[in-house]
């Protein structure tokens, strides 16, 4: 009868110990629910980064008979061969990426900040800004490729009458022109993005602080720098985030306006991979390649000004 019960004991503690190890507080119960979680993303997402990566080190990763290694010598060839135009694909992006995002921070907050007040229609306002972030990039490309068009584009005759174009001409026939109808549209489609967040950590911002600035003879603007900003800092940080990894790996507008002629990082590999001879396949790999590093680079940057602001806070 003794040596029973204190078997059962023995079990009662064992299960406790192992209730304790998988306590939510210490133990290894938070591990196991991620498992599946990584798992998922180690199949989905670092494979295939890693698999890029190396097969941008062989020789002729677009073929099905054995490649050698030949470590970064398609990373050279992107910048020593002029035929496959990067650098200028560089300079197109850099470019695209600086102009875009300022100007998409600039009037998403204001047309946030527009937004935020109260105003008959306000909900069917907030509804209809949103639509042109609502269409993919590659249908938002095509019409305003229309508009732009030579012949027939509104924009292109309104130019054309200002003596900005000359008769026949368009935007899409030069590189710089190419470029500033890519800003155009991308900043008509991707404004609304700002805007949404930027009103959504508008509205957690407490009323009692704006009647405190005017009590003390605030001026809007004072109010504006000492506050609202202050308060965004965070959420301009993400917005900014999102939209300078997007532009940074800009493609579809290039790929509807420049085709070719004009290109940006992404465009580039898609054409060297998919439209060009298969020798073609490792350079633009690199080139793939190249943009997700960059990608990491911003994301860094962003990361460590936030834990900044944080420790600040």
């Amino acid at each position: 009868m003794a040596t029973e019960t204190t078997s059962v004991s023995t079990t009662r503690v064992r299960r406790r110990r192992l209730r304790e190890r998988l306590d939510l507080g210490s133990g290894l119960l938070p591990y196991f629910l991620v498992i599946p979680t990584i798992l998922v993303i180690l199949v989905v997402a670092v494979y295939p980064i890693l698999d890029s990566v190396w097969l941008s080190l062989q020789d002729n990763p677009g073929s099905t008979l054995p490649s050698a290694f030949v470590g970064l010598a398609h990373y050279a060839q992107l910048f020593q061969n002029s035929v496959y135009q990067y650098r200028g694909a560089i300079a197109n992006t850099l470019i695209f990426f600086v102009i875009s995002v300022a100007l998409e921070t600039i009037l998403g907050l204001g047309v946030a900040l527009l937004i935020n007040k109260t105003f008959p229609g306000r909900g069917l306002v907030r509804a209809a800004i949103l639509v042109p972030w609502a269409f993919p990039t590659i249908v938002s490309a095509y019409i305003w490729q229309l508009m732009y068009n030579d012949q027939t584009g509104i924009i292109t005759y309104i130019l054309q009458g200002l003596h900005i174009l000359a008769p026949g001409g368009s935007l899409l026939v030069t590189t710089p022109g190419v470029i500033t109808a890519s800003v155009v549209t991308d900043v008509w489609k991707t404004t609304p993005f700002i805007a949404l967040l930027v009103l959504a950590g508008l509205q957690v911002i407490p009323n009692e602080l704006y009647e405190a600035a005017n009590v003390d003879g605030s001026s809007r603007w004072q109010s504006f720098r000492q506050i609202t900003l202050p308060m965004l800092k965070n959420v301009l940080l993400i917005a900014v985030l999102f939209r300078s990894l997007d532009a940074i790996r800009v493609f579809d507008v290039f790929y509807a306006f420049g085709q070719r002629q004009t290109q940006s990082m992404g465009s580039n590999a898609f054409f060297l991979m998919f439209a060009g001879p298969p020798t073609d396949f490792g350079p633009g790999l690199a080139s793939a390649v190249l943009i997700f590093i960059l990608g990491i680079v911003i994301s860094l940057i962003f990361v460590s000004q936030m834990r900044g602001i944080a420790q600040q806070a």
